[in-house]
């Protein structure tokens, strides 16, 4: 099957969620605003599926730009998996909290193993090393949606 075929299932953190609404005047957010956009087409066609979480919802709750939060929100709604925090989520989020991961990030990747995610994109460098360096203890990828959509192509 060709890659372009494959139905991935994708979960997109906060971070990646603002990024096309973010200032594109920095090569970088520019980029990976533009990756999220080609991503979120995808998932508009339903050739992808988005996944939203319960920490998500948290997190955006948070959010003082109500014009940001009413863009992400119309991408959530092409979300077709729901993951909500139960208590295998709230303990595999401690586990990955005693590895270094933040509270949010720790429930975004639990979050995105109980979906048995494809991919989970994030922007976050913090996130992503750490993913690396804890790579063998994920259940899941963890990338930055630049380079996941080129390798997702190119290979």
């Amino acid at each position: 099957m060709d890659k372009q075929e494959v139905n991935y299932k994708i979960y997109l953190d906060v971070c990646c969620l603002n990024r096309p609404f973010d200032d594109w005047t920095q090569e970088r957010i520019r980029l990976e605003g533009e990756a999220i956009l080609s991503i979120m087409e995808r998932i508009r066609a339903r050739q992808w599926r988005l996944i939203t979480s319960e920490p998500i919802t948290v997190e955006l709750e948070k959010m003082r730009n109500l014009d940001k939060l009413e863009n992400i929100l119309k991408l959530l709604e092409f979300a077709v998996i729901t993951i909500n925090i139960d208590e295998e989520v709230d303990v595999r989020s401690q586990q990955l909290e005693n590895l270094g991961f933040g509270l949010y990030d720790s429930f975004h990747i639990a979050c995105a193993e109980v979906a048995q995610a494809d991919i989970l994109l994030s922007t976050d460098d913090r996130l992503l090393k750490n993913s690396v360096r804890h790579q063998g203890l994920l259940k899941i990828s963890v990338d930055n949606p630049v380079s996941w959509l080129m390798n997702t192509y190119l290979n």
